[in-house]
């Protein structure tokens, strides 16, 4: 089984494109130099994530993959950060370890009954830090949907959820899409349905990483999911030299101008993104070194958390899909 239309329906948007380029030749010379000098796999980081007894656990993957977007401040705004056991965290890591503060401050933050009823004012509170988390509003409206979905057909357990999809990522991915609104990450291109669902396919792989690959995380096919479309790789994709923007999207990217979520170029920076991590996989797959594209996507974001050569700005869009 493969992750529903993911790779089907970016692709037509990848050969069709009008504003965002893929350089195979850089991906294969990259590919070359990977392979004779390969980066482990990043380890999980139990750090910041919340780790308890199962169900306890998954809801807080839930939840967090649910809050798991739109970081970056409005210009002249600071960047929203937390301290946490001495460490000043942002954007993701500020997350995941905000939720995991607040539970160990004794919230009911786990709880889908409590979520499906958190305020605003409770939810600012687990997030405080230096400056604001942007689009508390509709982070508000994805824990509550969480919280009553989990109630209405789960007993309040997405260990539930996890256990009915047995043992398939693809199966999770689809339940996400169908019963939770807020991962439907499904958008239009020429009149076309393009499939890219971000957090529904990040959420098995962050159980994977949280359950070490047993139990709960244990997932035969997750070598059928393919990168986490987000605005962070393609920035380092771009620094790298394997997708190039026409110079009109370039010169609005470089001044930080909003794009609008499904506006052709935002899509089609989100499918190039999609296919670039998938040639590479292929292309190291022939250099004889085998990694799945969520191992790619860690390896991408990791080395994007330090400025590189030729770093230009992440393009800017305002939604709750990444």
């Amino acid at each position: 089984m493969k992750t529903p239309g993911v790779l089907e329906t970016t692709r037509p948007v990848v050969d069709g494109a009008e504003h965002v380029r893929i350089d195979r030749a850089r991906i294969r010379a990259l590919c070359r130099e990977w392979a004779q000098n390969p980066a482990p796999v990043q380890p999980w980081d139990d750090s910041v994530h919340f780790s308890g007894d199962a169900p306890a656990t998954a809801n807080y993957v839930l939840l967090l993959d649910a809050l798991n977007f739109c970081f970056w401040p409005d210009p002249g705004q600071p960047r929203w950060t937390i301290g946490y056991q001495g460490r000043e965290l942002g954007g993701y890591m500020a997350l995941a370890a905000a939720l995991k503060r607040a539970v160990e401050q004794g919230l009911p933050l786990l709880e889908a009954d409590w979520l499906s009823q958190v305020t605003p004012e409770q939810l600012q509170a687990i997030f405080q830090g230096s400056g604001q988390i942007p689009m508390l509003e509709r982070r508000v409206e994805n824990a509550r949907e969480v919280g009553r979905v989990l109630q209405a057909r789960y007993g309040g357990s997405f260990a539930r959820a996890i256990e009915s999809c047995q043992g398939s990522a693809v199966r999770l991915v689809r339940l996400l899409e169908e019963e939770f609104p807020s991962f439907c990450d499904v958008t239009r291109w020429k009149g076309q349905t393009v499939r890219i669902l971000k957090r529904a396919q990040i959420t098995p792989v962050d159980l994977y990483g949280t359950f070490g690959g047993k139990g709960l995380g244990h997932f035969e096919d997750l070598d059928a999911l393919t990168a986490f479309a987000d605005y962070k790789i393609p920035q380092v994709l771009r620094a790298l030299g394997v997708m190039q923007y026409g110079p009109s999207l370039a010169e609005r990217v470089d001044r930080m101008e909003l794009l609008e979520p499904g506006s052709p170029e935002e899509v089609e920076i989100r499918a190039a993104m999609v296919w670039a991590v998938e040639w590479i996989r292929q292309d190291l797959r022939s250099e004889g070194l085998n990694r799945r594209a969520f191992e790619l996507d860690w390896l991408l974001w990791n080395l994007g958390q330090e400025p590189l050569p030729d770093q230009r700005p992440y393009h800017r869009t305002r939604t709750w899909f990444y």
